[in-house]
């Protein structure tokens, strides 16, 4: 394993991003209720129970999901909104990162729309970048999951990406930079972009 520089602020962050339309689902598709609460509601919970210094919600289609947010959240949870929400995942990745404080070591990236995270996930990620990763993310039957980490080191390249990629392309990238936490739920695989992955 590659290992960062030891001087790496230890502040991390988990940001979640919300900015997509959910177009396939004919809109407000984080607000679609699975298993009886929002989609974004499920996200922002796996988000708020991993051991970060807070959790940034990033916001675009509907700048209103705060609103949804579990109770108990409090002065935990900011919002940052993607102006540029339409041109896609990389466009709400690059608001959130951009709107981090600058005393940040890293960021625990979250898709709002996967509502299965398994608990103790994030906290072995976390685990991971202060053991030195530079990135980390989960892996099921060897398919690399989400939520995933990345060192304050990768986000100038995590700006660059484009279109609906967000940071994908980065950490196929990293070779043996990237550590991959095995899990043996597929929670970090479920996403819910159609009514019948809603409906499963």
């Amino acid at each position: 394993m590659v290992t960062r520089q030891p001087a790496t602020p230890s502040k991390i962050v988990a940001l979640v991003l919300a900015g997509g339309a959910g177009t396939r689902m004919g809109g407000g598709k984080l607000r679609r209720l699975w298993r009886g609460r929002p989609l974004v509601t499920w996200a922002l919970e796996a988000a708020l129970e991993a051991p970060t210094d807070g959790v940034w919600l990033v916001t675009g289609a509907d700048a209103a999901l705060p609103e949804l947010a579990p109770a108990g959240a409090g002065e935990r949870l900011h919002t940052v909104y993607a102006r540029d929400w339409a041109d896609g995942l990389s466009a709400t990745l690059r608001a959130g990162l951009e709107a981090l404080p600058e005393d940040l070591g890293a960021a625990l990236i979250f898709l709002a729309d996967m509502p299965r995270i398994p608990e103790g996930v994030a906290a072995a990620l976390v685990g991971a970048w202060r053991a030195g990763a530079v990135a980390a993310a989960p892996a099921c039957g060897g398919v690399r999951g989400h939520p995933a980490l990345l060192d304050r080191s990768l986000f100038g390249e995590a700006m660059l990406a484009t279109g609906d990629r967000g940071a994908g392309t980065l950490l196929a990238g990293l070779g043996e930079r990237l550590v991959l936490v095995p899990t043996l739920d597929d929670g970090v695989l479920f996403d819910v972009d159609t009514p019948d992955r809603l409906e499963a």
